[in-house]
């Protein structure tokens, strides 16, 4: 669909520290941008949840042309349950694999070319044994679906992708050749998302945004944030608007114009990741009075 783009996926965290930790120096990201938040997001970002919050994207590049990771931390959260919804991220690098084993991080061997493990709080990443190129080396983002032909006709006609690969149980789906891609795995059963609450972030032109939620509702699909502006003090405002899929995987759709303004990276990301992680102290508010953080 021309001008949209994959951007990133959304991952809940409980442990700040150790992820930080496990994207910097097993992964290999660097932190692109942080911003902390003293109440919940009207896109709901951090999730069901009001209080304080973080939001830290980060990756090998610019959100311009890379697709990114980004850890959304609510302070009063220690744990997420996990569902069988995400199924992993892929990048094509033997220096993670390295890495992992220098750092005595657990990583299993699939196959001769391929390598799972996994982030504090068990989310996967499946690693390919190749030489990490100098474009972005995250391949795809895998999801779960309980009907690969159904999951197909909603990401192809709603979301505008392009069908790049499928066989029997797996599809590849994307924008362009270059760009990361979605993958879509039948898992036979109902798909459960528990509660951590992932999400796909698409750029698209803004003027697409209306028509993207019209096509939803024309085809009785879940719209869960109907098209609305974000403002961010001091930067641009961008509208979206959020579905889900009919396995309930959330899908923010971005105008693109005012995300590229949003999105530039910050100089001073790992600075203010930093401050922020060193300021933090909930675990020790909680520790003091003999309580552990919730799980959500």
């Amino acid at each position: 669909m021309s001008g949209r783009r994959t951007l990133h996926f959304v991952f809940k965290i409980g442990d700040r520290n150790k992820t930080i930790k496990f994207y910097r120096e097993i992964l290999g990201m660097k932190v692109l941008r942080h911003e902390e938040f003293e109440e919940g997001c009207k896109a709901t970002c951090n999730g069901p949840y009001d209080g304080k919050w973080s939001k830290t994207m980060i990756g090998y590049g610019d959100e311009d042309n890379h697709f990114v990771c980004e850890l959304t931390y609510n302070y009063g959260i220690g744990d997420y349950p996990l569902g069988n919804d995400f199924m992993g991220l892929t990048i094509g690098s033997s220096t993670i694999i390295e890495n992992c084993k220098k750092n005595d991080w657990p990583v299993n061997k699939v196959t001769d070319s391929l390598y799972e493990t996994e982030a504090p709080g068990g989310y996967k990443f499946v690693l390919e044994d190749k030489q990490q190129t100098a474009t972005d080396p995250v391949q795809k983002v895998t999801l779960a679906s309980s009907n690969l032909s159904r999951s197909i006709d909603y990401w192809t006609k709603i979301a505008g992708m392009t069908v790049f690969e499928q066989s029997d149980k797996e599809a590849t789906l994307g924008f362009c050749k270059e760009q990361a891609k979605v993958g879509l795995h039948d898992i036979g059963c109902v798909v459960d998302h528990k509660k951590a609450f992932g999400r796909v972030a698409i750029a698209c032109p803004r003027e697409q945004l209306p028509a993207i939620q019209q096509a939803a509702r024309s085809g009785d699909h879940t719209i869960l944030t109907e098209l609305v502006s974000l403002d961010t003090p001091g930067k641009a405002t961008v509208e979206v608007v959020i579905l889900a899929d009919p396995d309930g995987h959330e899908i923010c759709f971005v105008g693109d114009e005012a995300f590229r303004e949003l999105s530039k990276t910050d100089p001073n990301g790992d600075k203010l990741l930093d401050e922020a992680v060193q300021n933090d102290k909930s675990a020790e508010w909680f520790a003091k009075r003999n309580r552990t953080k919730a799980t959500a």
